[in-house]
């Protein structure tokens, strides 16, 4: 099956929004109201580590953010670098630190966050030149809902689509919007418009419903539809992840069983994993196997991103692991 995004030779996936350290305490519990062991720092960010997968996995690939002028952002660039994303466009802020998130697991596995985005370098970047070079070039462009509560990463994106898809490029969406990020009236008008105008949507869970604006899976699926997304893929955690045509055809995946380290950036992996391969011209059935195998292995290694797989390591990955009956 021809893939419904524009083939990666048009141009890289590029990904726009927070760039952050991730500090993550050792020991469970509520929040953080209580002096406690930690480990970090941690690379991290939904779009940083979404685009980390595509780089690391052969796709072609550039990010769009801030940094500040520290520690924290040099470990934040050298790792992207690393893994082939093209970082001439993220800008490093002398005045503002680089943003960070502190996160603590409750004993039920949801978790507590505390973030600096608004007040660090992660809110502090725009249109330059070298962005606007970047997407005259680009072929796809990945938005993540929790970009969207940074007023400048919203200025960006809203650009960006029009030049991109005008281009011949696409546009993925990836809702991830978390309840300690609250969106205004303004912008949860764009996150719509954004949706409408996916040619892929990555939700997990309730993120279908709240994309669609309708309740029920087959409901949410078929206004998705309707209002002209192209292509869906639910992702369902341990329970595997599932892919959505136009044309009706259903594509169920199960899920690897692995023992779980660090949840945190399964999600973004898959999604990584998964575009990039659409991109290179994998059917939708390969591209759920190594979205469905990025997510696994990156929840066994701690960190939002450490887990991240080459494509050699998830063909490896692929062949030692088991997935659920």
């Amino acid at each position: 099956m021809a893939s419904i995004l524009a083939p990666d030779h048009l141009g890289p996936t590029v990904c726009v929004g927070e760039i952050l350290v991730e500090i993550i305490a050792t020991t469970d519990g509520d929040g953080f109201l209580e002096a406690q062991p930690l480990v970090g720092p941690f690379p991290s960010g939904a779009p940083a580590i979404f685009i980390s997968q595509c780089g690391r996995l052969g796709g072609s690939a550039a990010m769009v953010g801030a940094v500040g002028d520290d520690d924290f952002g040099r470990v934040n660039i050298d790792r992207l670098k690393r893994d082939g994303v093209d970082v001439s466009t993220i800008a490093v802020d002398p005045d503002y630190p680089t943003g960070s998130a502190f996160v603590r697991y409750r004993k039920d596995g949801s978790r507590d966050f505390v973030y600096n985005i608004a007040r660090s370098a992660a809110a502090r970047f725009g249109w330059s030149q070298g962005v606007n070079d970047l997407f005259h070039r680009s072929g796809h462009l990945h938005v993540m809902g929790s970009a969207l509560s940074v007023p400048s990463a919203r200025d960006v994106i809203d650009r960006a689509v029009e030049i991109v898809k005008a281009r011949g490029g696409t546009l993925s969406i990836d809702p991830n919007i978390r309840k300690e990020l609250q969106l205004d009236q303004d912008t949860e008008r764009r996150f719509a418009q954004l949706v409408a105008a996916a040619d892929l949507l990555l939700p997990s869970g309730e993120e279908l419903e709240r994309a669609a604006g309708v309740p029920g899976e087959a409901e949410a699926i078929g206004r998705l539809f309707g209002i002209g997304v192209k292509e869906i893929v639910l992702k369902r955690g341990a329970d595997g992840a599932t892919y959505f045509g136009r044309d009706g055809e259903r594509i169920d995946a199960p899920a690897f069983l692995v023992e779980e380290v660090d949840p945190t950036g399964a999600g973004d992996c898959f999604g990584g994993a998964y575009l990039t391969c659409r991109r290179l011209g994998m059917s939708p059935q390969e591209a759920l196997i190594y979205g469905s195998a990025a997510g696994a292995r990156n929840v066994t290694i701690r960190g939002p991103m450490e887990g991240a797989g080459t494509r050699q390591e998830l063909d490896a990955f692929i062949a030692s692991t088991e997935r659920r009956v």
